[in-house]
């Protein structure tokens, strides 16, 4: 009877087949995992087929020579890409092509990246049980930052991969350590930003607050940069940009290892910073201090699209300030710019391919406006993306208890969104119009206001893009958004110098504006595109009113 009474004492619980220091390692690494292995296999198809195009298209040393001249002092070319190397060679032409692109769309990943699967999952609530476990804080930020180094491996080895396949060719020929030297400086950015990130994301309390400031630092870091790639005598800018780090390698022509040691530092500094920050702060919280309190600011909280217009407010100024900014620097110094490209047939070629014929200044504007297109093309994805956030938050279902429509609240926000994106496109074409104003260029205040408008509408269609995602598969809007972006810049960039198929180039929504104030807008062209992304918006918006809410 008295065995009875006597319980015996129950094993210590862990978690079934895992132990308890890695659940959460696998957890982030199966998620950036799969983020990476997609962007590993997009930058490693890149590489192959962008290579054998080139040495299908150039196959003689004249052509390359050719190519060569036309592009080596495009100074708009190198501020966006990065500075020219000897490109009439198969190395110089990948380090010039790839490094400078796949760099900088790797840091974008790597910042959305770590501060979701970081301070997103916190915000969200998912690190309460995970740490009610067998670990602590600073435990649990070096498993999370485990993780996010194997999505980073994952990248590495498809590009790897890709670069092998290109390297073993007879036309390409690189030897296995250049290879992997060259995968290694593709996804640098990547890694540094994977990195910052999850400083950001100790630092701020929201993951929004996260991103922007990792995306200021991303911005600084590639304005430094192409102030550097624009100017020779501004050139030792370089050294001050951790993307000019990754310039500077030059890993296929005069490789540098050492270009690649402040990377190392950086990332091991802002790594044990990010571990240590995690175990002093509380959870939920940020290590910046934040006032304890504040009078309450009721402004616009009288119904959805006045609370949408002061969640967006903050982003939206600051994306317009950003394309003020860039769009005045553009217009100071196009007249400057196409002066050192007189003689070269570079802006030429490219403006004549998007069919342009304007003079000299124009010619470079009309380049330099397709980046703006990229910035607003950009706004527009972040917009999307912060819809669902809002639903994924749980900031939807506060609205929907009340009289108010999944419709309603819908088309409010991309109409507001809408608005934004209008705007920015307005403000872009007079901050040029300012810029060029000042140097007197003569070019008129309504061509450029026009070239504005023009780069607006691949915003718009991605924009409905986003919100068909999102209406009928939201936990992959991010990723759909991002994805077709990154595919559309990346196959316009290739256009601009390999002849690549028309159907290919027909997927780009870049492909399909018109470089102004080169030319005069296609708007037939524009309509088309507007129209293809209002229809993605109305079905999205039905499949939305008739799916259940998705919190995750």
């Amino acid at each position: 009877m008295t065995g009875l009474l006597i319980e015996t004492p129950l094993p210590d619980l862990t978690p079934a087949g895992r132990h308890p220091g890695t659940v959460l390692a696998g957890q982030v690494a199966r998620r950036a995992g799969r983020s990476g292995a997609l962007w590993g296999l997009i930058f490693g198809l890149f590489v192959v087929i962008q290579t054998r195009a080139y040495t299908s298209t150039y196959k003689t040393q004249a052509s390359r020579d050719q190519l060569a001249r036309a592009f080596g002092s495009n100074i708009a070319m190198n501020a966006l890409i990065g500075s020219e190397r000897a490109i009439n060679t198969v190395a110089g032409w990948a380090d010039w092509r790839f490094v400078g692109i796949l760099s900088v769309l790797g840091s974008i990943w790597g910042l959305l990246t770590s501060t979701r699967l970081l301070r997103g999952d916190e915000e969200a609530g998912r690190y309460d049980l995970l740490l009610a476990g067998q670990t602590t804080r600073r435990r649990a930020a070096g498993q999370a930052l485990a993780g996010l180094g194997a999505g980073l491996l994952a990248m590495f080895v498809l590009t790897a991969l890709g670069t092998i396949v290109t390297g073993r060719s007879s036309s390409v020929g690189f030897s296995l350590g250049q290879c992997l030297y060259f995968s290694l400086a593709l996804v640098a950015g990547a890694a540094m930003f994977l990195a910052i990130g999850a400083l950001a994301s100790q630092l701020a309390s929201t993951r929004r607050r996260a991103a922007a400031m990792a995306g200021v630092v991303f911005g600084i870091s590639y304005a430094l940069r192409m102030a550097a790639d624009s100017n020779p005598g501004l050139h030792w800018l370089v050294w001050l940009s951790p993307l000019g780090w990754i310039e500077e390698s030059r890993p296929l022509t005069d490789p540098d290892p050492t270009a690649l040691l402040p990377v190392l530092v950086l990332l091991i500094l802002v790594t044990a910073v990010a571990v240590h920050l995690a175990g002093i702060r509380d959870l939920g919280a940020a290590a910046l201090p934040a006032r304890g309190s504040s009078p309450p600011h009721l402004a616009l909280l009288g119904g959805p699209t006045g609370l949408a217009v002061r969640l967006m407010r903050p982003a939206a100024s600051g994306w317009l300030l950003a394309v003020a900014a860039f769009s005045v620097l553009i217009g100071t110094t196009a007249e400057s710019s196409a002066k050192d490209a007189t003689g070269s047939n570079g802006i030429g070629q490219e403006i004549g391919r998007l069919g342009g014929h304007g003079s000299l200044v124009t010619d470079y504007l009309g380049l330099i406006f397709l980046v703006l297109a990229l910035l607003i093309a950009l706004m527009a994805a972040g917009q999307i993306t912060a819809i669902r956030t809002e639903e994924a938050d749980g900031y939807l279902e506060n609205l929907l208890v009340r009289p108010v429509s999944r419709a309603s609240w819908f088309a409010g926000r991309l109409a507001l969104s809408c608005i934004l994106l209008v705007t920015a496109g307005i403000v872009a074409g007079i901050g040029a119009w300012a810029g060029t104003a000042s140097q007197h260029t003569g070019v008129r205040f309504g061509s450029l206001v026009t070239a504005g408008l023009n780069v607006v509408p691949p915003g718009l269609f991605l924009l409905g893009l986003g919100a068909l995602v999102l209406g009928a598969w939201p936990r992959r809007t991010s990723t759909a958004v991002y994805g077709y972006l990154a595919w559309s810049f990346l196959v316009e960039f290739a256009g601009g110098v390999i002849h690549t198929s028309h159907w290919l180039l027909d997927t780009s929504v870049f492909f399909h504006m018109v470089p102004a104030p080169a030319t005069s807008p296609d708007w037939p062209s524009a309509a088309v595109i507007t129209g293809l992304g209002i229809l993605g918006a109305v079905l999205g918006g039905i499949l939305l009113r008739r799916r259940d809410q998705q919190n995750a």
